[in-house]
């Protein structure tokens, strides 16, 4: 069986892909600070900010295929700390791309929705990136550098992933409000949420089928409020514990674009069809 190597697999994301990649690869998966609970995936701890022993570690595996989900994903952390996001957001990500270009294997590489400034929705591929925050500039950095490095490379940017299982530091929206606890959530920020299983069966699509970039969203546009609201009545819990905010009422070091929906033609033609989103949150209720 080829051997994929999954980068951040102790992650939200990286968790998700290396459970459905093992139904056809052989998956290992690096690690840092996130442990890994998955049966049947080789754990490998390495610091992928330090190019040396990432090399090393390809050099040593061999891998077939790599899917580098590894990323420094909250965009305020990245606005305070851009030293540290660049070396994991872009300089990994390059030292990676060098690799697979070097050995002509196949490389899937995660960016985000949060490229774009949201002025424009729904976003194509081809839209120019617009970033208004370090985060989405940093992905930039990334995209641009893997396309003159190794265009066959797949770049997936992703919409806002959601999901029904904690994982480190991530705790579902639908465990929130079945505590108990009041959310706030703006009713003027639009994204098109894409469930993390589904993300990670349509990163593996792109890994097999794509070249350049692709955008992997849900099918529907909405606000994050809305999104609550649905969640809410499917779980019959209270409305009233989704509180309505607005963006500019809130004070955050990085900037948040108004809309960054995605168009998902192009990842349609490839065969990329998200369930609907009131399907997928149904599944939450038990």
């Amino acid at each position: 069986m080829k051997k994929l190597l999954i980068t951040g697999a102790g992650g939200f994301l990286g968790q998700a892909l290396c459970e459905k990649a093992m139904a056809d690869w052989q998956v290992f998966g690096t690690v840092r600070s996130s442990p890994m609970t998955i049966p049947g995936v080789h754990e490998i701890p390495v610091d992928l900010t330090q190019s040396r022993d990432l090399v090393a570690t390809l050099d040593w595996l061999q891998p077939d295929a790599v899917i580098h989900a590894a990323a420094m994903a909250d965009p305020n952390a990245c606005q305070l700390q851009p030293v540290e996001s660049k070396r994991i957001n872009v300089d990994a990500a390059v030292t990676i791309a060098n690799w697979c270009a070097d050995h002509r294997i196949d490389l899937a590489f995660t960016s985000s929705d949060l490229v774009f400034d949201g002025l424009n929705a729904p976003y194509r591929e081809i839209h120019p990136a617009c970033p208004i925050n370090r985060y989405g500039e940093h992905k930039v950095f990334a995209e641009e550098a893997i396309d003159r490095i190794y265009p066959r490379a797949a770049v997936c940017r992703l919409s806002l992933l959601y999901g029904n299982r904690p994982v480190s530091r991530y705790e579902p929206l639908s465990m929130v409000l079945k505590s108990g606890r009041t959310v706030c959530l703006f009713t003027d920020e639009f994204r098109t949420p894409l469930f993390v299983e589904t993300a990670a069966a349509g990163i593996l699509l792109c890994l097999e089928k794509a070249h350049g970039l692709v955008h992997l969203g849900g099918g529907e546009r909405i606000s994050r409020h809305e999104f609550g609201r649905i969640l809410a009545s499917m779980l019959n819990v209270s409305e009233d514990r989704i509180q309505k905010g607005l963006r500019k009422d809130v004070s955050m070091p990085a900037a948040r674009p108004a809309d960054v929906s995605l168009d998902i033609a192009w990842a349609r033609n490839l065969g990329f069809h998200p369930p609907c989103l009131k399907d997928i949150l149904n599944t939450f209720v038990s």
